[in-house]
């Protein structure tokens, strides 16, 4: 996705308090309106270094305010971590609860957040995540019809649904498997690895994954984390595969895919850094 046209989708998301708020960090107030149809000016304050103070809150006050929207805020948010990995060369990478070690990958993430399409899924993908949807399903087995739930933070349950919906809808059900897969490993790993997969659990989503068994064998021993990575990748590149047309949001979820470790990593340090500040966290945990 090139910058013109990521600039067109960004400001697709924006509501006019954030145009406003851009802006004046320009010093042109009155330039809001105009804002819309310059994609190129438009990226160029979502890249200025003013933002991320902009969006942040004073003192134990959450992030954001008034002004800005959650999308802004996680734009912010996932920019600011692009200019503070420029000059980092490790980052921690968990390897259990509460514990870290340096990994020393951080010219990977910079990499992956060089692409103005991937920062902008990162922020799409956080901002999808303040509310969840929920619901209901039916089934049909065994000549009997059953009604099942479904919710967007819960993969095992989720993936049940590409049984029940038709064949046009399966890209759509795979792409939030990735979303949700992502959002997990990104935002709450250490409840992704600790609990959110048993065995029971990473056998369904293996099988629905539709891998051969000698690789759900040997899958469902990798430590959890790997599980996940291998998992969301596959959800996205099927989404990607089994979408009616090739247009540069799908690429990009392609893109997402084959890099699925470091767009993790890229919201490990985003949740680390800013989304949980001063016991203010962004979301809750699930389940909670």
């Amino acid at each position: 996705m090139d910058r013109l046209l990521a600039g067109r989708e960004y400001a697709g998301h924006l509501t006019d308090a954030d145009l406003g708020l851009l802006a004046s960090l320009s010093g042109d107030p009155a330039a809001a309106p105009a804002l819309r149809g310059d994609p190129e000016a438009l990226l160029r304050l979502l890249e200025h270094p003013g933002l991320f103070r902009a969006v942040s809150g004073p003192g134990d006050m959450p992030p954001g305010g008034a002004a800005a929207s959650p999308f802004l805020v996680f734009v912010a948010f996932v920019q600011r971590a692009a200019a503070e990995l420029a000059s980092m060369d490790h980052v921690p990478e968990r390897t259990g609860p509460r514990q870290r070690v340096p990994l020393f990958d951080a010219p990977a993430l910079r990499d992956f957040l060089a692409a103005p399409g991937r920062r902008l899924f990162l922020a799409e993908l956080l901002a999808s995540f303040t509310r969840v949807a929920s619901g209901r399903y039916r089934t049909r087995a065994g000549g009997r019809t059953r009604t099942r739930r479904f919710s967007e933070l819960d993969p095992v349950r989720l993936a049940g649904l590409l049984d029940a919906v038709p064949q046009a809808e399966r890209p759509g059900v795979y792409r939030r498997l990735g979303d949700v897969t992502l959002f997990l490993t990104g935002v709450f790993p250490d409840y992704a690895t600790s609990y959110a997969l048993g065995p029971v659990d990473a056998a369904r989503l293996l099988r629905a994954a539709a891998l051969p068994a000698s690789q759900r064998e040997r899958l469902a021993s990798t430590p959890a984390i790997e599980l996940w990575e291998h998992l969301g990748a596959r959800w996205y590149r099927a989404a990607r595969d089994l979408a009616p047309a090739a247009t540069a949001r799908i690429t990009v979820v392609g893109e997402v895919a084959d890099r699925f470790q470091q767009a993790r990593r890229v919201l490990n340090h985003v949740t680390d850094r800013y989304l949980f500040p001063g016991g203010n966290p962004w979301f809750q945990l699930p389940g909670s």
